[in-house]
């Protein structure tokens, strides 16, 4: 009996511990049920209750208003809703007026295809998440700056933002998080069409401390804005496909950027092997390259590449690019020895 007691009160708890930090959250709440010593020792680990997650999922409101009714939910800090069907702006609401309480601490909230949050919805949410480090509202059409607005006028701490598909919102918008945000380290402002070049270089002044910026297919920006990129000492990714403006003189300033590690140019039909030339020169530490779609490139740039970028690029892209030659793969081995991914055109 004795050895029964220390593996109930002793083993099994640690077993437990050690085991629940692995699984899903289903599996997590499922375990609850097994036996009450093992309910009582998965609640008294705090950590595993600090992630929510619904993505995808039926009902989604009304189970994160379940949710986050349990005191074991009420410390969340990151809360998924990416996709949940459901999710609209009364449901925040009921969020806020049942259990606003849970989210006083939350870091990260996920809302990636909730179409039908309004800025209602967004000026719900933020007042009662004053922490919130990390926002994502892809692909949604009905946020607009006023959205934006009570954004950063709620939630001062923001350093990963998430506007991807976001078509209604403008200028104004990244004027705001430009001046609210400056710690700003992630921006993702993908198809947001309405951008022009006084919003991006707004960003490009105040937000030195970028990472990671996405500018994926906003056509009307210009070299203008594109030139002021060279202001970000810290930029590891850059997603510039589509941008139809940008010459070899703007991707020459973005050389600059010594801690580039992603570039995708996909779709940037101005660039030539002067562009790419300064960028190999300058961004030594480049992994993956995207110059598909580019008829300006050759095979001279690709040699340029190997000589200061081959010890690092593993993955090229140069799909479309008629000038420049198929290799063996032997052949890419030697120009680029840590290379795994090529792509070329048939």
């Amino acid at each position: 009996m004795a050895a029964e007691t220390i593996w109930n009160k002793e083993t099994v708890p640690k077993v437990m511990k050690i085991v629940s930090t692995r699984l899903q959250q289903r599996d997590l709440i499922t375990l609850l049920l097994v036996n009450p010593s093992i309910h009582h020792t998965l609640l008294s680990h705090s950590s595993l209750w600090l992630v929510l997650d619904f993505h995808e999922m039926s009902n989604a409101g009304d189970r994160l208003v379940s949710a986050l009714s349990l005191p074991r939910y009420r410390n969340v800090k990151h809360i998924n809703l990416e996709f949940a069907q459901d999710i609209e702006d009364k449901q925040l609401e009921n969020v806020k007026s049942k259990c606003g309480d849970s989210l006083l601490d939350l870091e990260i909230l996920n809302l990636n295809g909730c179409q039908r949050i309004s800025d209602k919805g967004i000026e719900v949410v933020t007042n009662t998440c004053p922490k919130l480090k990390v926002f994502s509202i892809y692909w949604n059409v009905r946020v607009t700056d006023v959205g934006i607005t009570h954004l950063v006028k709620n939630c001062r701490f923001v350093v990963d933002l998430n506007l991807s598909g976001c078509k209604n919102i403008t200028d104004k918008s990244l004027h705001l998080v430009a001046d609210n945000y400056q710690e700003l380290e992630s921006l993702n402002i993908t198809r947001c069409i309405k951008m022009t070049d006084s919003g991006l270089q707004r960003i490009l002044l105040n937000c030195s401390s970028l990472q990671t910026l996405n500018l994926y297919a906003l056509s009307t920006l210009t070299d203008e804005a594109y030139k002021m990129i060279s202001r970000l000492p810290h930029l590891r990714f850059l997603d510039l496909c589509g941008a139809q403006n940008l010459t070899d003189d703007a991707l020459s300033c973005i050389a600059m950027c010594k801690n580039l590690v992603s570039l995708n140019l996909t779709w940037c039909v101005q660039v030539s092997d002067v562009g790419v030339i300064a960028i190999a020169q300058g961004c030594r530490s480049l992994e993956l390259l995207s110059l598909f779609g580019i008829l300006g490139v050759s095979d001279r740039c690709i040699e340029v590449l190997s000589s200061f970028c081959s010890n690092t690029l593993t993955t090229l892209d140069v799909n479309g690019c008629i000038n420049i030659k198929n290799r063996s793969r032997d052949q890419l081995l030697k120009l680029f020895p840590n290379l795994m991914c090529f792509k070329v055109h048939s």
